[in-house]
């Protein structure tokens, strides 16, 4: 029973992942990549992990805090108005991750 239950879930929760993973990589790239992608006003470049490990030091709730706030130059949510707090953690997992 076990293994039909694999058998049956295995192929939704792929697709159910790559439908996130297209929602993160349209989200940023209609907001995010504007300032991410080349560092526009100190923002952490994305893909650099360096830029982001004294960011990601203080915790995923204080980074999803400042992004919703607004921080420095960055306008709050990033001009990402329709996402949710979970966007903006797949947002930052994705921007911070070495690519």
């Amino acid at each position: 029973m076990k293994k039909l239950l694999l058998v049956v879930l295995l192929p939704f929760v792929a697709v159910m992942a790559q439908a996130s993973e297209q929602a993160v990589s349209k989200y940023y790239a209609k907001t995010c990549a504007i300032c991410h992608t080349s560092g526009v006003a100190n923002a952490p470049k994305t893909g650099v992990a360096s830029d982001w490990a004294p960011r990601l030091e203080k915790g995923m709730d204080a980074m999803v805090h400042s992004v919703q706030n607004g921080l420095n130059a960055m306008p709050p949510k990033g001009m990402c108005m329709s996402c949710s707090a979970d966007d903006f953690k797949a947002l930052i997992e994705y921007m911070s991750s070495a690519k």
